[in-house]
């Protein structure tokens, strides 16, 4: 085992060979969208992006189904189809899965892939100074809860969509990219923005892995530079605020400092689970532009978020 669950990185790693290791990854849940074709959709990407985060190729996957026994199964038919045209565009394999009854629908995948030994890409190992850059904007999650309080407008909505349903794979290829221009020099932590939000997983590449001499750090977000889609400002000031937000915030509380002129929406935004994010990276300062370059190049708006601080009071500053 090369990666385990002790620095909660985005995916295990086992190694086969000097040159092969496999990268292994699950996850499943219940409808963030009304169509259920979508839903598959993102709910595959979903999946796919924790073997794009640790720097791996997703090559095939096991499929994790839960659906009420009156259930119509066109829509089951649907969810399944969704996640299989995502698989397609990925070059994942989808090699069978397993089916539960289950009161609410949910859906996901156990995903494989491969990746060399020794170029995977782990949440931890920041270095002082780095600049921290982010490739989707935020507010899924605030968008899916004023969804389904029937408050989301249309272009929020498609927004939302739109990004959930993009697979990280562009980003992980124009990062490998400037990792082999830069003989790995460039690129110290990469991790995805899902559930814990911005600043829950800025908090495990903060904390490093002090026993393989990986020390804490501190990382200062720039919250006017954080993307934002559509619609989620007004759904924060709206209070379209979901469990799992309010989660994140006692989670986190005790280790991120806000400076006062932090609006509460922008705050709201950085706590919010993500459902599909991007990739949250720390790049050496004199590959930040030859970084930008490349993703643009890859079609993916990467944003300077932040930069990594020595370890201060709080493992995050918000300014």
């Amino acid at each position: 085992m090369l990666v385990g669950f002790n620095t909660n990185d985005d995916a295990g790693v086992y190694l086969i060979n000097n040159d092969l290791a496999l990268v292994q990854t699950v996850d499943f849940f219940t409808p963030v969208v009304d169509d259920p074709f979508t839903f598959g959709q993102i709910a595959a990407a979903n999946s796919l992006s924790d073997i794009y985060a640790m720097g791996g190729k997703p090559i095939s996957a096991l499929s994790i189904v839960g659906f009420p026994e009156k259930g119509d199964p066109a829509i089951l038919e649907q969810i399944i189809r969704g996640g299989l045209d995502k698989m397609k565009e990925a070059n994942c394999t989808v090699i069978g899965g397993h089916s539960i009854r289950n009161d609410d629908i949910q859906f996901g995948y156990a995903v494989t892939g491969t990746i060399h030994p020794q170029k995977i890409w782990r949440n931890v190992g920041a270095q002082v100074n780095d600049v921290i850059l982010l490739t989707k904007p935020v507010g899924t999650g605030l968008i899916a809860t004023a969804l389904k309080r029937e408050r989301a407008g249309k272009v929020s909505l498609d927004a939302a969509i739109a990004s959930m349903c993009q697979l990280n794979r562009a980003a992980a290829e124009a990062l490998q990219e400037l990792a082999a221009n830069t003989d790995g020099r460039a690129i110290h932590a990469v991790t995805d923005v899902t559930g814990f939000g911005v600043l829950g997983h800025a908090r495990e590449m903060a904390l490093g892995e002090p026993e393989k001499g990986i020390l804490p750090t501190t990382i200062e977000i720039q919250y006017k530079a954080v993307p934002v889609l559509p619609g989620a400002f007004d759904a924060a000031r709206q209070g379209m605020i979901a469990g799992g937000l309010n989660n994140n915030l006692d989670f986190l509380r005790d280790c991120v400092t806000f400076a006062a002129s932090v609006p509460e929406e922008n705050r709201a935004l950085l706590f919010d689970p993500q459902t599909s994010g991007g990739l949250l990276v720390a790049i050496a300062p004199e590959f930040v532009d030859a970084a930008i370059e490349i993703l643009q190049r890859h079609q993916i708006a990467a944003s300077q978020i932040g930069r990594v601080l020595p370890k201060g009071a709080s493992l995050l500053s918000v300014t």
